[in-house]
């Protein structure tokens, strides 16, 4: 049974993939729990396993082996249609690169998540998530209009657009200089206690791991105590 405060669980999960020279395991029993409203930080070494980890408990991606729980749902269990139904209920996302629709204007890529959910109040909540992360004059500008910075400002808003209980972000400030990470960093942390939402995030920003409730150090696959994991980027 799951603690009534676990919101993302997984039990012993394994990825293993075939390559030309055999087996290699990107994962190796990782048995984790984050709560309800926690903000967790999953950092180490690139190839340690943190992304695959973060795809696994969003259901972008399924283990060899193991179970992963997202709220009640045992999504290890789901079809990738099930799957997909419950991203679209419980997650949202912010990656590196943005990944913004280029043929829609920043209010029309924050309003799509809630429009796919038939929110009739998708244009209000839209305009007042790019209000709080500083882009109401932008709201009818492309992406190919907006800095790096903003673009992934709209991305941030569109992440919480359909209202969602868990936020995962892939090294949401890699491709941001230090002022324009450390922007998106306090914006984005307002926006979780804001929504009372999980956030569990990936990166190599010191700064933005330690504004987390905790970390979980990675090194080969698994899960290793803090002062295992290399130094994070100051």
């Amino acid at each position: 049974m799951l603690s009534r405060k676990s919101l993302v669980r997984t039990i012993d999960v394994g990825k293993t993939v075939p390559t030309s020279e055999g087996d290699l395991d990107i994962l190796s029993n990782v048995s984790v729990e984050i709560g309800d409203g926690e903000s967790v930080a999953i950092v180490g070494a690139s190839g340690s396993g943190k992304t695959t980890l973060l795809t696994m408990m969003a259901g972008l991606d399924t283990p060899t082996r193991g179970e992963v729980y997202l709220g009640d749902n045992l999504i290890t269990a789901m079809s990738e249609e099930q799957r997909a139904q419950v991203r679209s209920e419980m997650v949202g996302f912010v990656f590196q690169s943005f990944h913004l629709l280029s043929t829609l204007t920043a209010l029309e890529n924050v309003m799509l998540p809630a429009e796919l959910k038939k929110d009739r109040d998708a244009a209000d909540k839209a305009t007042d998530l790019l209000d709080r992360v500083g882009l109401s004059e932008r709201l009818h500008h492309y992406p190919r209009q907006l800095s790096g910075g903003e673009q992934q400002r709209v991305a941030l808003a569109r992440a919480f657009a359909s209202s969602v209980r868990v936020l995962f972000a892939d090294e949401p400030t890699g491709n941001l200089d230090t002022a324009t990470g450390e922007r998106l960093i306090d914006q984005m942390f307002d926006l979780n206690a804001a929504f009372g939402t999980t956030l569990i995030l990936v990166t190599h920003d010191q700064r933005l791991a330690e504004r987390c409730d905790r970390k979980l150090a990675m090194a080969s696959g698994t899960i290793v105590a803090p002062d295992q994991a290399p130094a994070l980027k100051a």
